[in-house]
Order: structure tokens, then C-alpha cells, then sequence
């Protein structure tokens, strides 16, 4: 008989039922013993629910009803062409754009009721957003520290220019970097406040496959050893399929599939992520009839 073992919030369980529980680190859920087999529930914790999102232009329709749901630990692609949503929905998440309707909860909390709470878990970063060129890097994680209001802000910089290997960039102004330094500035400043929900906007976009590589890694390690969630977008599908637990496929501002990367393609009968992605930019009907 196998001896029962405690594993924390899972309560106590058998062996086998810890082993279960322990691969799915990656996709947190509520496990429960029923008949003899492991069920899964439900996610642990939500750090973004987002709820019938709609964003109107006049007669054009940004984005079209869009729920989803991002869980602590968990990495979710954002995919999507050009023109499909992806970036009006970041922006509303960030507070930038106001929803036309629907909801955006972060961390349980109602972002159009309670704006600057809802915020303060939230960071952001993405290639086309560089940080002010002519400050150095250890100047611009200050700012940005003090706009978000990090505790013990000296040491916390200390942190990150370690972690994200910029001790030797740290009196260079951020407009002399190459690309790949500068993006992991961008990563650095995004961890200062040790964001509940990190939105990531094409963060490898123009590195060489070397940095981008490392810069996955650092994303990587952020949502397997803190209580946050990743929301990424990119036109990467091996880094997609590399990182993400979950995707999202957005198509004239609305989901039109959802699943595990590895396995998506598949069930709709295409032999890559990347010929799934491209069967979405150009023939979305066909598949919201399979």
C-alpha cells in the first residue's frame, strides 16, 4: 500500500497521486482522487480573467467578445496576423485603450473600477516600447522604480542587473545598446515590481537565435519560480511551442482556437504550429467549421 505524503496544497495524497500532480507543475490546477483516477478541477488562481472584451472604432471591430483566463505559472501565446486583435487587447489590458465592453479582472481585481490597484501587478515589455535612450540603464531602472513604488529599490536593482547579466551596462546610456542588451533591460525594468502578470509583446522580435534563446530561459525561469502568469504574443511558432502551455489563436478580434501548442495542429490536421498559424491568417472560416 502506498504510504500517503502531504504536498502542500494539494492536501495529503498517495504516491502515485503526487508524482501526477508534481507534472503538472507547469499548468496549476485543483486535483481532486475520484474513482480511482486523478481529476482536474480548475486553475489555482486566475492573475488575469478577461470577459466578453469587445473594442469598437466606429463600425470596425477591433476585438469581438475575446475571454480568456491566465493562470499563476502558466505561459499563454497570444497569436494571431497582423490586424487580428493581439495588440488592442494588450493595450486594454495594460489600461492604455478603455473596452467598448466586457471585463478585465487582475488579480481579482476589476481593472475599470480599481485602475491603479489592478495595475500595480502588472508590468510590461516589448521591442517596439525601448526605454529612454539617453538615461543610463541603472537610471532607468530607478525611475521606473520609483513609479511603481519598489520597496528597498537600490537592492532590488542590484537584483536584476545581476540576474539579467547587466552589471557591466549599468552607467551605459540604454541608445548605445544593441538589440538584445537593450531587450533584456526591457525584461529587467518589467521584473521590478515582481508583476503578477507579465505581458510580453514580441520580446525576441529582431535577436539573434543566441539571445533569444537566453531571453526565453529568463521568461521561462519568471513563471516557474514566482506566483505569476505570462500572456506572450509572438510570430515565433517554435518559440511558441517552445514556451507556452496554452495558446490562443485571434482571428478579425476573436478567438478561433485554443489548446496545447504541441498538440493543436494536430486535431486540426496540419503537421506544425506554423502551418496552423498560417492556415488561420488565410483561411479562418474553414477552420471555425471544422
Amino acid at each position: 500500500m502506498e504510504k500517503p505524503v502531504s504536498t502542500g496544497e494539494f492536501g495529503t495524497i498517495g504516491l502515485e497521486r503526487r508524482q501526477y500532480a508534481e507534472t503538472a507543475q507547469h499548468r496549476p490546477v485543483a486535483l481532486s482522487w475520484e474513482k480511482g483516477r486523478l481529476c482536474r478541477l480548475y486553475f489555482m488562481f486566475q492573475v488575469l480573467s478577461v470577459t466578453d472584451l469587445r473594442k469598437t472604432y466606429g463600425a470596425t471591430v477591433a476585438v469581438d467578445g475575446v475571454s480568456f483566463e491566465v493562470a499563476s505559472n502558466e505561459i499563454v501565446g497570444l497569436l494571431g496576423p497582423n490586424g487580428a486583435g493581439k495588440t488592442t487587447t494588450i493595450n486594454m489590458i495594460l489600461g492604455v485603450l478603455e473596452p467598448t465592453s466586457g471585463s478585465i479582472r487582475i488579480q481579482g481585481v476589476d481593472l475599470a473600477a480599481q485602475r491603479s490597484r489592478a495595475l500595480e501587478y502588472t508590468n510590461f515589455a516589448a521591442v517596439y516600447a525601448p526605454l529612454p535612450g539617453n538615461l543610463t540603464v541603472q537610471q532607468n531602472l530607478r525611475i521606473f522604480g520609483l513609479l511603481y513604488g519598489v520597496k528597498d529599490l537600490s537592492r532590488r536593482i542590484e537584483d536584476l542587473l545581476r540576474q539579467y547579466n547587466l552589471e557591466g551596462f549599468r552607467d551605459a546610456k540604454c541608445g548605445v545598446l544593441s538589440s538584445g542588451e537593450q531587450t533584456r533591460v526591457c525584461l529587467a525594468k518589467a521584473m521590478l515590481n515582481q508583476p503578477q502578470l507579465l505581458l510580453l509583446d514580441e520580446p525576441t522580435a529582431s535577436l539573434d537565435p543566441a539571445k533569444a534563446v537566453d531571453i526565453r530561459r529568463l521568461i521561462v525561469d519568471f513563471a516557474a519560480s514566482s506566483t505569476g502568469g505570462v500572456l506572450w504574443t509572438s510570430h515565433n511558432m517554435y518559440e511558441v511551442q517552445e514556451v507556452c502551455h496554452r495558446v490562443l489563436f485571434l482571428s478579425r478580434g476573436r478567438i478561433l482556437l485554443e489548446g496545447d501548442p504541441k498538440s493543436l495542429p494536430r486535431e486540426h490536421g496540419m503537421d506544425s504550429l506554423e502551418e496552423l498559424f498560417i492556415a488561420v491568417a488565410r483561411e479562418p472560416l474553414a477552420l471555425e467549421r471544422m
